[in-house]
């Protein structure tokens, strides 16, 4: 008898089970498109799944297909610029979605961030660049403009050069480099190319070169050099960090976890008896894992981090908000405050889009606290995520694919990646019209979103100690121009740079001015430093297939590289290989395609 209903029993709860599987194993196709007030197609609109917290995005025709277990879902779609929008869909039906564009009154909304920005050129003149359905990268590349109608652009400046080594990751795996990955501006950042020390008390120094350029005979290029001071690690202030460390499921890779414990191990040497740490970790639990301890104790330091252990689920919202309550607590007044976050960007509870997190952390821009940000093994969309908290964070980001990079960033450029010399940092260059026809800003792309949002503002950047980096325009010369570089003359004015800044830990500002005069150097007379950057420039722009660069290809970029780098500069020398992976990884994609394979 007990037989009997011990089988009964079992019985049912396969029966159970299976009925289960059924509901679960049933799958609806909810398709549908996204479009402005006009009409327009809306590419990269974020669309969040309430049920289940994962986040999609509309193709290149606005059009989106997301796989569901139910026939009825709610979803949030929202993109920078536009109201969000929540609706209840049915499977059975197609999905029209319609965004409006925030008000221009709007002043209590968030304002997305620009890059660079040119004086009066209206969005309204900006939306020809739009290529439409040909496009699917979010960043927009700048084009060519007016001088006489609009001379005057400026340009957020800070250190971030995450964009080389995520690009490097992608050849590495020989697989293409999304267009929105290549921001050629952290491309030049990388290399930290002709540092020159400022004189005397100055934080900046900038000398600008014009020459021909080298991807179109007809034009020429602009180069504008900054470099900031040099701190000395001797009689910097004290430090308390924040390392806070994602300890999710995501993390449990050897590139992942692993990689940043031992990126903290080099961070950790360096530390300072008057330095101090805290240890924050998010994942399968949230907490204080150190308490604030002091650089002398670097075995109780190194312990905590070695024990660290990967699960659970992503909890970004709480893992920030509590690092900055633990920095907030142990502020050093004059000191450097800093949290830095370690991720792969996978937010997965609480807040997790690129609007929610902006706001979060543009509520701790004020505090004194700066945000350094660490990515690891992920792809591009979770790279934008953190390079948005960087950029609202009043800090810097970089992308640690290997070792070697994590050994660059936190041991060879301590100070440049940990150490801030000035905060709020931005350039304007105001070109003369009678030598400058046209001129156009190679990297520093902006958003498609923020182009669009008439809200969108442009905000300065932070620079560490012993930071140079290269702002470049390609310049259509005026015939006056090309008459003064045959009659050799070089009285003239070309442009005037203004730089704008503030000290750390002070809200007053600054501005260093410069004239550039009219004097033209014939490429092949520049220094070295400078052929190789306009190598770097063409490598990127030619990943995004930029259309400025018609004639060039891929052995003119490695010749000029060869030519021009260093013989025991293994950054540099690391650089043409990957430009001559590129090359058969792109040339292989080419024949395949014309082979009728695609």
């Amino acid at each position: 008898m007990n037989q009997h209903i011990h089988l009964k029993t079992a019985c049912h709860i396969v029966l159970f089970l299976l009925f289960s599987l059924s509901i679960y194993a049933q799958q609806y196709y909810v398709r549908g498109e996204i479009k402005d007030e006009s009409g327009n197609v809306l590419q990269n609109v974020t669309i969040l799944q309430h049920k289940t917290g994962y986040l999609f995005k509309s193709g290149n025709s606005g059009t989106f297909g997301i796989v569901i277990n139910q026939q009825i879902d709610t979803f949030s779609f929202s993109l920078e610029g536009y109201q969000k929008v929540k609706m209840v869909v049915n499977a059975d039906n197609y999905v029209n979605v319609k965004l409006k564009l925030l008000p221009a009154s709007a002043s209590n909304q968030r304002r997305d961030k620009l890059a660079s920005l040119t004086r009066d050129l209206q969005k309204e003149e900006q939306r020809s660049w739009f290529t439409g359905d040909e496009t699917y990268a979010s960043l927009l590349e700048n084009h060519f403009v007016n001088a006489r109608k609009f001379p005057t652009t400026g340009m957020s400046l800070d250190v971030d050069r995450a964009s080389y080594s995520n690009i490097r990751r992608f050849i590495t795996l020989k697989s293409l480099v999304p267009p929105d990955a290549v921001r050629i501006e952290e491309m030049l950042n990388y290399f930290n190319l002709n540092y020159k020390e400022p004189l005397g008390q100055d934080v900046f120094n900038i000398k600008t070169t014009l020459s021909a350029c080298p991807w179109n005979p007809d034009n020429q290029l602009f180069y504008i050099n900054l470099c900031s001071k040099k701190l000395n690690l001797d009689t910097l202030p004290p430090s308390h960090l924040v390392f806070l460390i994602d300890v999710s499921g995501s993390m449990d890779m050897p590139n992942r976890l692993p990689l940043l414990q031992s990126a903290f191990r080099l961070l950790v040497n360096n530390l300072r008896d008057k330095d101090s740490v805290a240890i924050v970790v998010y994942g399968g639990i949230t907490g204080v894992m150190l308490n604030t301890t002091s650089g002398a104790e670097k075995e109780k330091i190194l312990r905590t981090l070695d024990e660290l252990t990967p699960g659970g689920s992503t909890p970004g919202e709480a893992g920030i908000k509590l690092a900055y309550s633990v920095a907030k607590n142990h502020f050093i007044k004059g000191g450097n405050n800093r949290v830095i976050l370690a991720t792969d960007g996978d937010f997965n509870v609480g807040m997790k889009t690129e609007d929610e997190l902006d706001e979060l952390i543009s509520q701790e821009r004020s505090s004194g606290i700066y945000l350094t940000c660490l990515g690891v093994g992920m792809g591009n969309y979770k790279d934008s995520k953190i390079q948005t908290l960087a950029n609202k964070g009043n800090g810097n980001y970089a992308y640690v694919d290997n070792f070697k990079e994590a050994e660059k960033v936190l041991l060879k450029e301590f100070t440049q990646t940990l150490y801030a010399v000035a905060d709020d940092v931005f350039m304007n260059v105001e070109f003369n019209p009678e030598y400058v026809k046209e001129y156009r800003l190679i990297g520093f792309d902006n958003k498609v979103g923020a182009l669009r949002d008439s809200l969108s503002v442009i905000e300065g950047g932070e620079i560490g100690s012993g930071h140079s980096m290269l702002a470049m325009f390609e310049i259509v010369p005026t015939e006056i121009n090309k008459g003064a570089i045959k009659d050799n003359f070089t009285t003239g004015k070309l442009a005037d740079i203004k730089l704008q800044y503030q000290h750390p830990n002070d809200t007053v500002g600054c501005n260093y001015n410069t004239t550039c005069r009219f004097e033209f150097i014939p490429f092949a007379e520049l220094e070295p430093s400078y052929h190789f950057s306009a190598a770097v420039a063409m490598f990127g722009s030619l990943l995004r297939s930029s259309p400025f660069l018609k004639n060039i290809g891929w052995n003119e970029i490695i010749s000029l590289a060869e030519e021009s780098s260093g013989k025991d500069d293994l950054i540099q020398k690391e650089f043409i290989s990957l430009v001559q992976q590129a090359k058969v990884l792109y040339s292989k994609g080419k024949k395949k395609k014309g082979g009728g394979l695609f």
